[in-house]
């Protein structure tokens, strides 16, 4: 029944990154589409991070906190190149 659910589930999870990083990061305000955005971006810049330094993120949860992280390093670039 939920199968092919999986691309929704991302958009939220990936939406809940990046609304969470904007509130982390200040001087930055995305607004709806951008936290989606922001996040699923946030999800392969954590991915790659956590390659790079050989961490694991397992299950939900560690799959959202590699996002958010991922997802605060995108916005903290956005700024710095907004700023210019």
């Amino acid at each position: 029944m939920f199968e092919n659910l999986s691309w929704l589930l991302t958009l939220i999870a990936g939406g809940i990154a990046g609304w969470l990083a904007d509130k982390f990061v200040p001087g930055v305000k995305v607004g709806f589409l951008g936290a989606i955005i922001t996040g699923l971006l946030g999800g392969v810049v954590g991915g790659w991070l956590f390659s790079l330094l050989n961490l694991t993120a397992n299950g939900l949860i560690g799959m959202m906190i590699g996002a958010i992280l991922g997802a605060i390093i995108v916005l903290l670039v956005y700024r710095a190149i907004k700023k210019k």
